[in-house]
């Protein structure tokens, strides 16, 4: 893929206020929220849950891309179409999850770095022969007493910065996912301080590899309090921090910003997406939600078929308030409204 085409696919995947659908939970991932509904999590039971949310009629409106994992991106539909197929034909690029998972950092307890570089080259070969045309690799920042080192930020960003170099080799964009994550009991301020060195460090090691970043798409975290925390920031302190941390290390060329929910309830993440594009920054800034579109979808559905069509309404609506918080449009007036008649 040439140049001009990674830097189309990326736009592509953020126009008109749409985001992604990160469908990419691992298999020990997803069994564990099939577990918390009582559904066992079977090739079969993973693939008709999937398959329900990709084929939700008008998603294509709110979701532009959509993150599959391995097993996912090799299974169809019911009517035999592969899943990248049926995206595709949606208007909605298809991607892959292609690290294999944050293992511990030697020498550095309680920190982690991701892994998955080896044969990297010929697997993302064999995923844009199934469809991919973008690829995610998450990296996870701690934070603690004393951590995270600069050893472990550096270390993850070079990874980072190599998958990048390696994607656009094969024509793939990739997803910059650098994770602070936000379970600790720090303050914002520490979190902005974290995330600030680790962007810093990131677009640093991208720069080394010669990353283009025009066909780049980044997922950070928000700038926000540790679940922990005492004090809990308001959705315009968080858009405030957020915004003046990245317009401090994250360059403009970047095509699109596409926040991760880190765990925040449903409504929480569309909250604070609304407000941070309320103060707004040069590029577009978009959503990569796993559980945060998902949640109320898969705990109707339940594993019982007859139940989808009101899933996917959930996961519509969840959608379609998020494409209305990048447009810096949502109020929980219309959460409200929607609850209401529900």
């Amino acid at each position: 893929m040439a140049a001009h085409e990674l830097y189309e696919t990326a736009r592509a995947i953020v126009a008109d206020h749409r985001g992604i659908l990160a469908a990419d939970e691992s298999s020990g991932t997803i069994k564990k929220r099939f577990d918390a509904i009582g559904v066992e999590s079977t090739e079969e039971s993973r693939r008709f849950y999937r398959g329900m949310l990709f084929t939700a009629p008008g998603m294509e409106e709110y979701v532009g891309g959509v993150i599959l994992y391995d097993e996912t991106i090799r299974q169809r539909a019911d009517d035999g179409t592969p899943f990248p197929e049926v995206l595709a034909s949606k208007d909605v690029i298809p991607g892959i999850k292609v690290d294999t998972g944050a293992h511990d950092l030697a020498g550095f307890p309680g920190e982690k770095v991701t892994e998955g570089l080896d044969g990297l080259r010929a697997r993302l070969e064999e995923y844009v022969e199934l469809g991919a045309r973008f690829a995610k690799w998450r990296a996870v920042i701690t934070i603690g007493d004393g951590i995270p080192s600069r050893a472990c930020i550096r270390a993850n960003a070079h990874a980072l910065a190599r998958y990048a170099a390696l994607c656009q080799e094969a024509g793939i964009v990739p997803i910059v996912e650098p994770e602070v994550l936000m379970d600790a009991d720090n303050t914002i301020e520490r979190c902005y301080e974290v995330t600030a060195s680790t962007l810093h460090w990131v677009f640093h090691e991208l720069g080394v590899q010669g990353v283009d970043l025009r066909g780049t798409l980044l997922k950070p975290n928000m700038v926000i309090s540790g679940k922990g925390s005492a004090v809990q920031a308001s959705a315009e302190t968080i858009a405030e921090q957020t915004i003046d941390c990245f317009l401090r290390h994250v360059p403009a060329a970047i095509p699109g910003v596409v926040f991760l929910s880190g765990g925040q309830s449903e409504v929480q993440a569309t909250e604070n997406l609304n407000a941070i594009n309320r103060v707004g920054g040069p590029w577009p800034l978009s959503f990569s939600y796993g559980r945060a579109l998902q949640q109320s979808a898969l705990s109707t559905w339940a594993g019982d078929a007859a139940n989808a069509d009101a899933a996917q309404a959930l996961y519509l609506h969840r959608a379609r308030m998020n494409s209305l918080a990048v447009a810096g449009e949502w109020s929980v007036e219309l959460e409200e409204a929607v609850t209401a008649s529900s």
